[in-house]
């Protein structure tokens, strides 16, 4: 079963896991005929972060029209759709429901076959619909939620030998970024002051323990608070872009140092970069370095399928149709979905 080879078939997908509300239609696996995407993020901003209440009303209320307007720019009915797949965790409970409970009353009126589909799944075959997968590879997935590093042997099969201790670098750049006074979401605006700034303060990285593949970000976090506080007691002002630039470099170096270990472990020539994180213009600058550096092959996708999205869903619930994986009326939304 390692080379599924997806032909012919019509994934109607949705994606629900946290504030993007997002629905399409994807053929043979990798071409994208739909992918549209509702974002939140205006509606979270004042709260500095995401709130699960507001995330669930946002897609009750949003869910129909974007699944309609998939279908519309598709171009497509329900008798062209072979399958329905939906992200069935891990994610917002509240925001998951809505998502499962929508593909459910979908593949019951018509008919059709219901996929779970793990959410990190979904980011690592985003990069399918760049480029066809070989195997065996290596995917580091970074996200607000989530920092692992996955090995795969053959289509549809995970093993996780690396993860993240306590925050996932998303969080850890969120965290970072309410500390500078820097608008939620976090992230591209560190990774952009970070270009304008040089790395000028010592700030920690953790390795952990030799072999470990593991991360921790929570004591980086920490360091970063603590010098910026210490500095304000001895009325010293740091340059945020220093800042920034200096937490970036710490992340970065860790990231990309774990990921080229493993892939020489575990002799893979080909890496993935995956999540939210993915976007990332340093990230993205010194993964491609290193991998330039040791002639493996690396796979990112656009910006537009890094952030959450259902076309990614719909890529790897083609995977898990053509290999006959169905769900039935039981399937629920699970927060704390184990991949595998």
């Amino acid at each position: 079963m390692g080379d599924v080879r997806v032909t012919k078939n019509m994934i109607l997908s949705i994606e629900t896991s946290c504030d993007e509300t997002s629905v399409a239609v994807v053929k043979n696996g990798r071409e994208v005929l739909s992918n549209i995407v509702s974002s939140q993020i205006e509606s979270h901003k004042r709260f500095g972060g995401v709130v699960p209440e507001i995330a669930s009303r946002h897609h009750v209320e949003q869910i129909t029209y974007i699944l309609e307007e998939a279908m519309r720019e598709a171009d497509v009915s329900f008798k062209d759709i072979d399958a329905i797949a939906v992200t069935e965790g891990p994610g917002l409970v509240g925001a998951l429901l809505i998502g499962v409970n929508a593909a459910k009353a979908v593949a019951f009126a018509h008919n059709k076959p219901l996929i779970g589909v793990h959410h990190i799944a979904g980011h690592i075959y985003a990069n399918h619909i760049v480029e066809e997968l070989t195997f065996p590879l290596l995917t580091l997935v970074v996200s607000g939620g989530h920092t692992e590093l996955v090995y795969m042997t053959e289509h549809g099969s995970f093993e996780v030998i690396g993860e993240t201790r306590d925050d996932a670098v998303g969080e850890a750049y969120d965290k970072v970024a309410r500390t500078l006074g820097l608008p939620y979401p976090g992230g591209p605006h560190v990774d952009k002051l970070a270009q304008e700034g040089e790395a000028t303060i010592d700030l920690p990285r953790a390795w952990l323990e030799p072999g470990s593949y593991d991360f921790s970000f929570s004591g980086l976090k920490s360091a970063v608070i603590n010098t910026l506080h210490n500095a304000k007691q001895k009325g010293i002002t740091l340059p945020i872009e220093n800042v920034a630039a200096s937490f970036q470099e710490s992340v970065i170096e860790v990231l990309v140092t774990k990921t080229i270990q493993a892939a020489e472990e575990k002799k893979v020539n080909r890496i993935l970069l995956a999540g939210g994180v993915a976007a990332n213009k340093g990230l993205r600058s010194a993964l491609k370095k290193a991998c330039e550096e040791k002639g493996l092959t690396l796979t990112i996708p656009p910006l537009s399928l890094c952030t959450d999205n259902a076309a990614m869903i719909g890529a790897a619930g083609a995977i898990a149709f053509e290999k006959g994986k169905r769900a039935n009326d039981w399937l629920n939304g699970e927060p704390g979905l184990i991949l595998k």
